[in-house]
């Protein structure tokens, strides 16, 4: 443990969250999209910034991240505050034969937030919990929320209509109150949010904080190359096609991107149903490119600062309209 940079990496509880943070926004992991650098430009700007720990090709690069991310999130901000908390990804499903590897480097790091995925969380709640982090777990129904509950995690991220990459199909609306009947604690909405004000609707609704995903493809901090920026710049709401045939489980994929591959919208949901995620699939599938609905709001590339900024202007703007 004598890596760890506390200052970087301190923990910190539910309560005390959202004091650490400008705005009640979390940048979400994308696969392939997230990097260090964005990463690092979201926390200094006063969000949460996440990452999935597969997007480093190794484990030994995933350590290495989080030893450069440790270093720049030490640095305060010109405010003299320090950096938002970072979040890690873990993808805690047996199809992942990296999670036992990265989630070894992320107890090493005591990552102040660790959020899983297509999985039980139930796999790290104990030594998260140890060193002081909080889990966050993904949920698409309520069946899932109910079980993430029983398991005690810290937060769930409610995948609702529009989320890109993974996807779920409730209304956000009535995902939070449904949840809200027997969970008390921190709820993420994700699912086409672009804008401060829908930061304010989203605490309005009953949950803590939002995901913003495809907004921060577009940013030269992003790991995404420029077919894939250009594609979202240029695309509408309509343009955003859920399927399951790339990994067994709904998921938000450019139109175009998917018809080149032969799917129409009768093929797009296998016609023999997958009894198992399949994450090798999902990493070896070339040339398709996700976003979510919130992509018809992109008409440029911008700094994840710029960004976060025009969200808080938005947001505070908005307690007062």
């Amino acid at each position: 443990m004598s890596d760890v940079l506390p200052t970087a990496f301190a923990s910190t509880t539910a309560s005390a969250l959202r004091e650490r943070l400008k705005i009640p926004l979390i940048a979400a992991p994308m696969f392939k999209v997230s990097s260090p650098a964005l990463v690092t430009a979201v926390c200094r700007a006063g969000a949460i910034g996440a990452f999935p720990s597969i997007n480093a090709r190794t484990p030994g690069l995933f350590d290495e991240w989080m030893r450069e991310l440790g270093e720049a999130l030490s640095v305060p901000t010109d405010d003299g505050s320090l950096p938002a908390p970072l979040a890690v990804n873990l993808l805690t499903h047996d199809s992942n034969p990296r999670f036992e590897p990265d989630f070894e480097i992320v107890c090493k790091w005591r990552a102040p937030i660790v959020i899983t995925s297509v999985g039980r969380p139930e796999v790290v709640m104990d030594a998260v919990h140890d060193y002081g982090g909080l889990v966050f777990a993904d949920v698409v129904s309520l069946h899932h929320a109910r079980r993430a509950a029983a398991c005690g995690v810290d937060g769930m991220v409610l995948l609702c209509a529009g989320a890109g990459g993974q996807t779920g199909r409730l209304n956000p609306m009535a995902f939070v109150e449904a949840v809200r009947q027997f969970y008390d604690g921190i709820l993420i909405v994700a699912g086409g949010i672009t804008r401060g004000h829908q930061l304010r609707a989203v605490e309005n609704m009953g949950a803590d904080l939002a995901y913003c995903g495809t907004r921060f493809i577009v940013t030269p901090e992003s790991n995404a190359p420029a077919d894939h920026k250009a594609a979202i710049i240029g695309a509408e709401i309509d343009d955003v096609w859920d399927s399951d045939a790339m990994s067994g489980i709904p998921a938000s994929m450019l139109r175009s991107s998917l018809e080149r591959l032969g799917l129409t919208p009768e093929t797009r949901w296998l016609q023999e149903k997958r009894e198992k995620y399949d994450w090798g699939s999902v990493k070896e599938t070339p040339g398709v490119f996700s976003l979510g609905h919130g992509a018809g709001d992109i008409v440029k590339e911008e700094s994840a600062a710029s960004i976060i900024a025009r969200m808080e202007e938005e947001y505070r703007r908005s307690a007062t309209e």
